[in-house]
């Protein structure tokens, strides 16, 4: 009797791996793009989500009904923010958390790294998404994502259309003119997006070129800024007032950007937290802005 349960079991497990774990409601092992190995007994019922991002993930793989708590900063879609929270995308309540019995959590790199190891220690399953650097890590970690809540089919057809639109946007400007950009997304101290961020991909993909290319720190100065002496100037509203900072880069009227009254606020939810789809969106409005001709075609 002993006998023919253990093999039963074992060919249930073989059964197990050999079906999509979408439609059986399990995903026994799963690998993500950086080879992290993440075992699952049965795809995650009982979700909470540390990121914003992340938390819109959920809600276009269609498992929103899974997020039992995100937190302060999650604010799309609107529904999230109607979600229990348990503290913000740094700090967290880890009491809150254990009471809530998720069988996962979704963390960024900005969560403290000792609430997360006092979760794992707790025996809570976590697994963490780094900060994606450009736009194809961004798609990997929603592959990842899919995959481990068991929407596999639907994470990949999400990214396949935005990658489709996104060469669409980069084809149509690949001939034009390539216009200065400067990006600013901090002004105490004055910090912008390097080359190694999926915000430089926004100015790459829109025809421009980001006049902070090559450098290894965010860290600039406006004398900087003046001798590069950028065409467009886009402020993105992420701890400071935009339109106080764009009154500011107004007093210098030998920068073409103010000559051509090109300086723009950009909404710091949508730039710096972007899902495949959010990423694509962003995308059109900033090519909206270099070269408005080519926006709606």
């Amino acid at each position: 009797m002993k006998k023919n349960f253990i093999v039963h079991l074992i060919l249930t497990t073989i059964f197990l791996f050999s079906v999509r774990g979408e439609a059986f409601g399990y995903q026994l092992k799963a690998k993500d793009d950086l080879n992290r190995e993440i075992e699952f007994l049965q795809t995650p019922q009982r979700i909470i989500s540390l990121g914003p991002s992340l938390t819109e993930d959920l809600y276009l793989l269609g498992v929103e009904d899974r997020l039992v708590a995100n937190t302060t900063y999650c604010k799309r879609p609107p529904q999230a923010e109607k979600i229990e929270k348990v503290g913000t995308v740094i700090e967290v309540n880890i009491e809150k958390i254990v009471s809530l019995k998720p069988d996962l959590i979704l963390t960024t790199s900005l969560t403290n790294s000792k609430k997360i190891e006092k979760l794992k220690n707790l025996g809570i399953k976590v697994v963490d998404f780094p900060y994606a650097h450009n736009f194809s890590q961004l798609c990997k970690q929603f592959l990842e994502l899919g995959q481990i809540v068991g929407r596999e089919k639907e994470a990949e057809e999400i990214v396949h259309q935005a990658e489709c639109q996104v060469e669409s946007i980069k084809l149509r400007v690949e001939d034009l003119p390539k216009p200065k950009v400067f990006i600013q997304v901090g002004a105490r101290p004055l910090f912008t997006a390097i080359e190694d961020s999926f915000v430089h991909n926004f100015i790459e993909f829109a025809g421009g070129i980001n006049i902070a290319s090559g450098v290894k720190s965010g860290l600039y100065s406006r004398e900087k800024v003046l001798s590069q002496n950028p065409d467009f100037i886009l402020i993105v509203t992420m701890g400071i007032v935009g339109e106080e900072e764009k009154e500011v880069w107004e007093k210098y009227n030998t920068l073409n950007a103010v000559i051509n009254n090109r300086i723009y606020i950009v909404d710091s939810n949508k730039i710096c937290s972007p899902t495949p789809v959010s990423f694509v969106m962003v995308l059109q409005e900033i090519l909206d802005i270099l070269h408005p001709d080519k926006g709606n075609k």
